[in-house]
């Protein structure tokens, strides 16, 4: 499979409804060759989609009409008369923020800007992106399970090491690695049927996360999928996938709100996974907060008074 790194290949274009071109760019890599002429038909031709009926389409896409077909439903569409329909309603309401890339000759007002709005829109794309049905299974995914691992390598570890901790301190059985041997190590010696790996990649095609999430399910471990990309590797090795939908470019190739997106989605299990677990929790989690606390100094208190002159 082609990797999706180079998830910029499927370019932005007016007039293709917002959740459309998401789930373009989400796919776009993994398409295949009539699939992708039908994809690349609807990016230069937006304005031609919502008077087409299917075999005009095809046509003048090049593809078939089952490749139409196939490629609405891999949209998110029950199929073509759908797609047409979400064509025919695009600009009757203002559009999302549009992906703005930074350029090395931005001003520092225009960079802060562009950095804050590119976050907002990656965080509401991956709100709409995230299935209700894989995000409730996941849910209880973790509330089943009686250990949890968090995996990811580079930047992704950072996020894990973030669940790691927040899992920590609620007395879970928990662990996190970001050596690859060490993560087959975890698996294999500490983690159980019914026990659940959480895999974090970006692109989904990361080799040590696909080698962790096989031999997870090689255990009948459990394995949840946080990715950018449907159709990556990662996502049909795993049993729950939870996706984020950031798709800005960088001056440097690595964008921050890949992270805070993963983050959210963490975030927001982590928070119910307290909510369902009850009293005992919520204890064990303020004794954990009271024991750091004592590693914060806190000096005494003084008045905001102008001191006296000299």
């Amino acid at each position: 499979m082609k990797t999706n790194d180079a998830s910029h290949a499927c370019p932005p274009a007016e007039r293709v409804p917002h959740r459309c071109l998401i789930k373009l760019r989400g796919v776009y890599d993994s398409l295949k060759s009539a699939e992708r002429r039908a994809a690349d038909y609807i990016l230069a031709s937006p304005a031609k989609i919502a008077d087409a009926g299917i075999v005009e389409f095809a046509t003048r896409a090049g593809c078939s009409e089952a490749t139409a077909v196939r490629l609405a439903k891999r949209l998110g569409y029950g199929g073509f008369p759908e797609l047409r329909a979400d064509f025919e309603h695009a600009g009757a309401e203002p559009t999302p923020l549009s992906y703005r890339d930074i350029g090395v000759d931005d001003p520092p007002d225009v960079v802060v800007r562009k950095v804050f709005e590119n976050s907002i829109q990656a965080l509401r794309d991956t709100l709409d992106s995230v299935d209700r049905d894989q995000y409730r299974q996941a849910v209880e995914a973790l509330l089943g399970a009686e250990r949890l691992a968090f995996f990811g390598l580079g930047n992704a570890a950072v996020v894990a090491r973030e669940a790691y901790h927040k899992f920590l301190r609620l007395g879970v059985p928990v662990y996190t690695a970001e050596d690859p041997d060490l993560q087959l190590i975890i698996l294999n010696s500490q983690l159980n049927r019914g026990d659940l790996l959480v895999a974090i990649s970006y692109s989904g095609e990361s080799r040590p996360m696909l080698a962790a999430a096989r031999q997870a399910r090689s255990r009948s471990i459990r394995v949840l999928a946080i990715t950018n990309f449907p159709r990556s590797s990662l996502a049909q090795a795993a049993d729950i996938v939870l996706l984020t939908a950031v798709f800005q470019e960088h001056v440097n190739g690595e964008i921050g709100s890949k992270r805070l997106a993963q983050l959210c989605v963490l975030e927001s299990l982590y928070v119910n996974y307290v909510l369902h677990q009850g009293a005992a929790v919520r204890r064990r989690l303020a004794a954990s907060n009271a024991a750091v606390s004592q590693n914060k100094q806190r000096g005494p208190s003084r008045p905001l008074t102008t001191p006296p002159a000299p």
